[in-house]
């Protein structure tokens, strides 16, 4: 028998989530196919195809045929670029001209400061303080300018005054040509994996996770979407377990990159129409299966990409030989002083 747990407004079993089944309604018209569809053609010239490749020792672990989805090979070392560039690809001549901005302490910050050079507009990124030297220097090599301020809420509360001052803010998030442009990740997945039966996906703000089960369950309404959160950074549970979305007090999960206090009303939808579940994993769960990775499968992903892993273990009884399940790692950018600090 599982023991139910409370962790700051959150109950879960291990293996379960919330108790959470939502009703799959394919009429839905939250983010359309046709969206993702013409997000994928949009992006194409500028992001990586990245693969899909079956792991025979995961394969042999968890007694399914187990897929790594290399998302921390795309350009930015993250998923991020895609909804980044479909979002620019598609403001005015003007807005163009005014630049962009963003507030990020991870993986947006990157992608947007890419995309804008690349495409040739000023980019500015509103960063905390507390933001990894090796994240900030990454940003600032893509020539992007970087205002930092006492936390990421202060940045993002700043970024306000920068769209009053004509800047276009690209939201890490909560907008719809962000997720159609993660959500194309999961047209790749269907493509390589026809098979697929399950994918395990990691949310911070729900934009990765909301785009990729639209796309994947609008084609394929059989593949179940398990979402999966470290604790502490846990607002998609969170918000599911109170019925809307709600503030954590903090964010306290060594994945930063999934520190999101609150999630999107947008993504909140996308994760009630289509995730079959949350699971919440420790960070120390989260980090032994990054060194898992590391050592077995030769690939350095960040905690908030491992946590896929560790779910995929707390789920592994809803798997079986037939079961074809793909993993998204969907990011890689650790630095190596973190790296070694979380090595014990």
């Amino acid at each position: 028998m599982l023991s139910v747990s409370r962790y700051e407004g959150v109950s879960f079993a291990p293996g379960e989530a919330l108790g959470y089944q939502p009703a799959f309604h394919p009429t839905s018209k939250i983010i359309s196919i046709s969206e993702i569809r013409r997000a994928a053609t949009r992006i194409a010239p500028y992001i990586k195809r990245t693969p899909t490749l079956i792991d025979t020792y995961l394969s042999e672990r968890l007694g399914a045929n187990v897929y790594l989805k290399h998302e921390l090979l795309q350009r930015t070392g993250a998923f991020k670029v895609r909804g980044a560039f479909n979002k620019m690809l598609q403001i005015s001549d003007e807005e163009r001209r005014r630049g962009v901005v963003a507030a990020s302490a991870g993986n947006h910050a990157q992608a947007v400061a890419y995309a804008a050079r690349i495409l040739g507009l000023k980019a500015v990124i509103l960063m905390p303080e507390d933001t990894p030297d090796n994240y900030v220097q990454k940003t600032l090599k893509h020539g992007a300018e970087v205002r930092f301020f006492p936390s990421l809420a202060y940045a993002f509360d700043a970024a306000s005054s920068f769209e009053s001052d004509g800047y276009t803010y690209i939201h890490p998030f909560d907008d719809r040509d962000v997720i159609a442009g993660q959500g194309t990740i999961g047209l790749e997945i269907l493509a390589d994996v026809p098979e697929v039966t399950d994918v395990i996906v990691s949310i911070g703000g729900g934009g990765l996770s909301g785009g990729v089960a639209c796309a994947l369950r609008s084609l394929k309404p059989s593949v179940n979407v398990w979402g999966v959160e470290t604790r502490g950074a846990h607002s998609m549970a969170a918000a599911l377990d109170a019925g809307r979305p709600v503030e954590l007090s903090g964010v306290t999960s060594i994945a930063s990159t999934l520190g999101a206090a609150r999630v999107g009303e947008l993504n909140f939808e996308l994760a009630k129409e289509y995730l079959s579940s949350v699971t919440v994993v420790d960070d120390s769960e989260a980090v032994s299966e990054m060194f898992c990775l590391l050592d077995k499968a030769k690939v350095l992903t960040e905690p908030a990409t491992s946590c896929t892993l560790a779910a995929a273990e707390r789920l592994r009884e809803k798997f079986g030989p037939d079961s074809h399940v793909v993993l998204i790692l969907c990011g890689g950018n650790i630095g190596l002083d973190d790296l070694f600090s979380l090595r014990t």
